[in-house]
């Protein structure tokens, strides 16, 4: 039987949510590499299913209603959208629910931004802003300080295992580059180690690793694709 899922992807922390999802519901899928540093988000077949132009997206051959295969975009949306279809993750009582999605769209609006604008500043384009760079870094800061307060009296962040924690792990890996040092949180450390310790956690951060031939190191080519997006003219 054909897999289900084509993932189109890149390894990085917002590719990283889909595949570790997809480990832990054991279900098969496929990886679309969509290698964002050579501008291959802006070919027309990717934009017509992911229209902004970022990764990952998700197209589902099987979808509940047997009907067309659909195509869905942003992190966030595909998780909820895999963990509905499945029936795990994300619980569908009334409180349970909104529990989970709370936390996970705090990872969407503000972990996972700030986490980057951190590594752009003090990895990417270093020395091109202190102010930046010590800025975002604080903020970072800050929100490993809420994680750390919310997971004092809980395992997981909506207490049970959820999309919420798969969202936000691929952002704490990189704690050294954003200036972090987990010491200072020791229950978020206790999470991270918790998470790192899972074998589909481990296999969805491992997907497609081989793609990845810069060593961390991006090159000034790849920085002109990413950082010098403008509008599309529709």
């Amino acid at each position: 039987m054909s897999k289900p899922y084509d993932v189109y992807y890149w390894p990085t922390p917002n590719g990283w949510k889909i595949t570790i999802l997809l480990e832990e519901l054991a279900e098969p899928y496929n990886l679309v590499p969509v290698n964002i540093g050579a501008g291959e988000q802006f070919e027309p077949e990717f934009l017509a299913i992911s229209p902004n132009n970022r990764m990952p997206a998700l197209v589902d051959h099987q979808p509940v209603d047997g009907g067309e295969p659909i195509s869905i975009f942003e992190s966030g949306a595909i998780m909820q959208y895999l963990a509905e279809k499945h029936g795990h993750f994300w619980p569908q009582d009334w409180r349970g629910k909104y529990e989970v999605s709370q936390w996970l769209f705090w990872q969407m609006a503000g972990l996972g931004p700030n986490c980057g604008q951190t590594h752009h500043f003090r990895n990417y384009m270093e020395g091109a802003s202190d102010y930046a760079a010590e800025r975002f870094t604080n903020e970072v800061n800050r929100l490993y300080g809420v994680m750390d307060i919310r997971l004092a009296d809980r395992e997981f962040l909506a207490g049970d295992y959820s999309i919420a924690d798969m969202a936000c792990i691929g952002w704490i890996r990189p704690y050294k580059r954003q200036g972090q040092n987990l010491d200072e949180f020791p229950n978020l450390k206790r999470w991270y180690e918790t998470m790192l310790a899972r074998q589909a956690v481990e296999k969805g951060m491992a997907a497609g690793a081989e793609l990845r031939q810069d060593g961390g190191q991006m090159s000034e080519a790849a920085k002109k694709v990413l950082f010098g997006q403008r509008a599309r003219k529709a």
